[in-house]
């Protein structure tokens, strides 16, 4: 066998993987609009979705021809080419950094000793898109949008950082699968619970959700970056929040939650499902806080980053180094 068949039937096996990965995410981003609409609706005691096929199941694909069948307005004096990049790289960006997230024991596609760092980076990545589409739609309520929510994420994932450092301490590894194995005796949002919760707030503001919802706020802003988009430039956009949402739920269960572990450890085969399961759990929170909580001022928004997370995250890592040294229970690398 040549090198060229190996090659090929290799890029055959990823793409395979990656397909059977995408596919079923994509139909859970369409699902997550129809259920936070519901979830939403019952919050406000009001039906939601309920026409479109049983029970408004076929909402999210009535929702998506409406978008293909409209008009893609692109303003006059915007960088046509890099108006349409930014909606498609903000989605690119949401689907790419699942290569790394495993379901189950050896289901990732790519099982990498680093995949910390390379979620990292792709999250870090995605405040570009929002950026180019404020200055390429030539709108100062757009630019505005766009420079809020890179002041935001900047803020955050400062803090994000530093929490995710404690974990890498008590697993000793930058590996995922080995982070969620680290946890088979007891999950690290026990240890770490405080900064469980920072976390998990801070991807509130990753994902410019309510109450951080700053960088699209209606009342002041007209939808901030995303107002000159109109048509699928628009959808992606909208597609990549809800994708964004479901890959700091993943992110979050790896970190935290004992990734694909159910309560002791019962029945392994059943991995994927409870990682799925734990996901769907804090999705459900994403909307809850949405229709609960009044969204921050700017000065609120900030001081809660700079003044609040950021110390505490700090000080958190400091004591969770100290007690591992103090026990000499302080990993070493793999």
């Amino acid at each position: 066998m040549s090198i060229w068949d190996t090659t090929a039937g290799h890029v055959v096996v990823v793409f395979a993987e990656a397909l059977a990965l995408l596919v079923p995410l994509l139909i859970m981003v369409a699902y997550l609009t129809y259920a936070e609409r519901k979830v939403l609706a019952a919050i406000q005691m009001r039906r939601g979705p309920n026409v479109v096929g049983p029970f408004g199941l076929l909402q999210p694909f009535a929702d998506a021809l409406k978008m293909v069948m409209k008009e893609t307005v692109i303003p006059e004096g915007a960088n046509r080419a890099l108006f349409l990049l930014a909606p498609m790289l903000t989605f690119a960006l949401a689907m790419v950094a699942w290569a790394v997230i495993p379901l189950n024991a050896g289901w990732a596609i790519a099982d990498i000793n680093v995949g910390v760092l390379y979620l990292f980076g792709i999250s870090s990545l995605g405040v570009y898109g929002i950026i180019i589409a404020g200055w390429a739609s030539n709108s100062k309520y757009a630019f505005l949008g766009a420079m809020r929510s890179a002041a935001q994420m900047v803020s955050y994932e400062v803090s994000m950082g530093f929490v995710i450092v404690s974990v890498l301490l008590v697993a000793g590894s930058l590996n995922l699968t080995a982070i969620v194995e680290a946890q088979k005796t007891v999950w690290f949002c026990v240890p770490l619970f405080p900064m469980f919760i920072v976390f998990f707030i801070s991807t509130l503001a990753e994902t410019n959700r309510t109450p951080f919802d700053l960088p699209e706020g209606e009342s002041e802003l007209v939808a901030g970056f995303m107002v000159e988009y109109s048509s699928m430039s628009y959808a992606l956009f909208f597609l990549g929040e809800y994708a964004n949402m479901i890959l700091m739920s993943g992110i979050t269960t790896i970190l935290f939650l004992g990734g694909w572990m159910g309560p002791f450890n019962i029945l392994p085969v059943l991995g994927p499902l409870w990682f799925v399961l734990k996901v769907c759990f804090l999705l459900f929170v994403f909307i809850w806080v949405r229709g609960t909580f009044p969204r921050y001022r700017y000065d609120q928004l900030m001081r809660l980053g700079w003044k609040v997370f950021l110390p505490a995250s700090l000080v958190w890592l400091v004591i969770t180094a100290g007690v591992l040294l103090a026990t000499g229970t302080l990993p070493t690398p793999a």
